[in-house]
């Protein structure tokens, strides 16, 4: 059974105007990334996203739709987005309009159906876990609701960034945690390596999780 949550989903959603849209890939993929939570972008987050792409893919909390603007697709390429926010689904839209994808405004730990029976071949989640409520066990709703619509054979993968519990951060890196864990647009804390890894494996066999600086990485499949 889904995990209910008692926390609002809506502040981690609601800071994506479409200001901040505008300068997020150099605030948080260009200068967050390298210099507080010390895992760039274009070495080591693009390629973990492009290895794992496949031609049938679910991009779940898209941002700007950076990662998959940044990627080579098949001729036969179906690409769904799902997030809370439309402007961030409008943006990406913006960015890979040539794909034609299916746009899903959905709540992931509230979810109303939206995805249908759908399933699909990859499914990413690039910094989607720390912006959601709660501890690790709640967001594991996340994973009940994802392996749902993941086919036999498919991988789910993201990435996540640590909370102050599991890593020291830097200077930059602390103040923004505090910052961001204040006005709710982060809600990971408590957010660990071994609640995540715990987390995926209440639904999938085959469970992969490394760090990167204080980021997260990891992929999950149904089968081992």
């Amino acid at each position: 059974m889904q995990a209910k949550l008692n926390h609002d989903t809506q502040a981690g959603a609601a800071v994506y105007t479409p200001l901040v849209l505008k300068i997020y890939d150099w605030w948080v993929l260009e200068f967050s990334n390298r210099y507080a939570w010390r895992c760039p972008t274009r070495s080591v987050l693009l390629p973990f996203f492009q290895q794992h792409l496949s031609a049938n893919h679910l991009d779940v909390g898209v941002g700007t739709g950076y990662y998959l603007a940044h990627s080579s697709f098949s001729t036969e390429q179906k690409v769904a987005l799902l997030d809370l926010n439309r402007n961030s689904l409008e943006s990406a839209l913006t960015r890979i309009a040539h794909l034609q994808p299916l746009l899903i405004q959905e709540d992931i730990l509230k979810p109303s159906g939206a995805l249908g029976h759908q399933r699909f071949d990859s499914i990413s989640l690039f910094y989607v876990l720390h912006c959601l409520p709660g501890n690790m066990p709640d967001k594991a709703a996340i994973f009940e609701l994802l392996h749902r619509h993941l086919t036999a054979d498919g991988t789910l993968y993201g990435t996540t960034i640590l909370g102050g519990d599991e890593v020291v951060h830097n200077w930059l890196g602390r103040r923004l945690m505090k910052l961001y864990n204040r006005k709710g647009i982060f809600g990971n804390q408590h957010d660990t390596l071994a609640d995540l890894e715990s987390a995926l494996s209440r639904y999938f066999a085959k469970v992969s999780v490394q760090q990167y600086g204080r980021v997260a990485l990891f992929t999950a499949k149904l089968s081992a």
